[in-house]
């Protein structure tokens, strides 16, 4: 086969721009610190980045809504914790009031102090956080009456006077990990129920009529929204501690996902390093031995 002067410059020249490219990924390599920078670098490397970059974000998100759980839960329970303690305090005052000894005024100074505690419980049934009640179910934001007014969970007349309760159970569903829903918030109707509120007006106005038989029923009653109050905290405690053990199992999965994801797209440096070393003194000797075959010309040898 006859080699022409024009075959060896095309095949330097191709050659050139092959190790122009060689010293281009390299570079890419280097600089950015991925081992793919485009999908026709290596397209299976590419589709596997991807299901990992999913995998990642999703993991991700499940974090954020752990977050959002949390947040609902510890809330909650502080409130519990409030009524709780409004709760108890109720059941001193109706076994001190059950006392007869205690005369008028000091029967009037324990009912004002109930009535406090009623709009206490009140307050903490329209619990907001992040601007959404936390115990009026899948209704965050209130409902919204015939007029037009958003209705609280728990609703205060200005005599101060509870005249509704939201009775919305529907649960607060939030997914935590894949096909793994928590419910994020309480039963309010099992603690700020329309029952509570009756039987402490109904105290209040046993002190005030000096009724011993209702203080006596008042007492019993207590108990039983006591009961409720520290059920609901105990399942809202044993809902804290299951979504402890699915934050740890997101937190291994985030660190086994960007592992996976690493290893499949990072490129290791110092690999590429010595890549681009070598490529560079390939490109050094292409281009002197190519200097060499152009060289020679007619008018080399017209001198």
């Amino acid at each position: 086969m006859r080699v022409t002067q024009s075959m060896l410059s095309n095949n330097m020249l191709r050659n050139l721009s092959n190790s122009y490219s060689n010293l281009g990924k390299y570079m890419d390599q280097l600089s950015t610190g991925k081992k793919v920078n485009r999908p026709s670098d290596d397209p299976v490397v590419a589709m596997k980045g991807m299901n990992y970059r999913s995998q990642v974000v999703n993991v991700e998100q499940f974090e954020r809504n752990i977050g959002e759980v949390h947040n609902w839960m510890d809330n909650s329970d502080a409130a519990l914790d409030k009524a709780t303690q409004a709760l108890q305090r109720l059941r001193e005052l109706a076994v001190k009031g059950s006392n007869g000894t205690y005369e008028e005024g000091q029967r009037e100074s324990i009912a004002k102090e109930i009535d406090q505690l009623k709009d206490h419980l009140a307050d903490i049934g329209n619990t907001k956080v992040n601007n959404k009640y936390i115990f009026n179910g899948t209704k965050t934001t209130g409902t919204i009456d015939a007029d037009g007014n958003t209705l609280k969970p728990v609703e205060v007349d200005d005599e101060g006077i509870i005249t509704s309760v939201s009775d919305s159970t529907d649960p607060v569903l939030i997914e935590v990990s894949s096909g793994v829903k928590l419910q994020a918030n309480v039963n309010a109707t099992n603690v700020f129920s329309k029952q509570l509120f009756e039987d402490i007006e109904a105290f209040s106005q046993a002190l005030k009529d000096d009724d011993q038989a209702g203080l006596e029923d008042v007492l019993s009653n207590l108990d039983i929204h006591i009961d409720n109050t520290v059920n609901e905290r105990a399942d809202l405690g044993a809902r804290m501690n299951r979504l402890e053990l699915v934050e740890n199992r997101v937190i291994e999965q985030q660190i086994t996902a960007t592992k996976m994801m690493s290893e499949n797209e990072d490129a290791n440096m110092e690999e590429v390093i010595m890549n681009l070393t070598s490529q560079e003194s390939v490109h050094r000797a292409a281009l002197s031995s190519g200097s060499r075959v152009i060289q020679p010309t007619l008018l080399d040898f017209l001198r």
